[in-house]
């Protein structure tokens, strides 16, 4: 199961893509013949808010979200034009905004972040089995 959207550089698309993203997790839920919880709900919008958010800043070109259900986790990734390396930045309460890989190493300990020819896809696993 996988849904794809690819965006531009209009406004409105990191509340489409937290639609899109809820819209999935239902299908999931229903697929998999119980509703996920709340919170795990909650916690992919926040993760692909802030990835998307991130796109929006960091580049100029297209940008796209990849949704996918596979082996018990659903695969949340973000591709974006442009080739920077992603580098999480150290906690620092002090600090005003760049928290979004810090949020994300928050809530699922990890991200894969690949470099692409035409930019960069990450990728964050959310375990269903811990999503009981």
């Amino acid at each position: 199961m996988r849904t794809s959207e690819v965006y531009g550089r209009e406004p409105g698309t990191i509340a489409a893509a937290r639609l899109l993203t809820t819209a999935f997790l239902a299908r999931v839920g229903e697929r998999i013949a119980r509703p996920l919880p709340q919170r795990t709900i909650d916690n992919a919008r926040l993760v692909v808010s802030e990835l998307v958010t991130n796109a929006v800043k960091y580049t100029t070109g297209a940008y796209g979200i990849d949704l996918e259900l596979a082996d018990g986790h659903v695969l949340i990734t973000v591709w974006d034009t442009s080739p920077q390396a992603i580098t999480p930045m150290a906690p620092d309460p002090g600090r005003v905004g760049q928290h979004g890989m810090e949020i994300v190493l928050a809530l699922y300990g990890s991200f894969d972040a690949v470099t692409t020819p035409t930019g960069k896809r990450i990728t964050v696993r959310v375990d269903l089995s811990a999503a009981a």
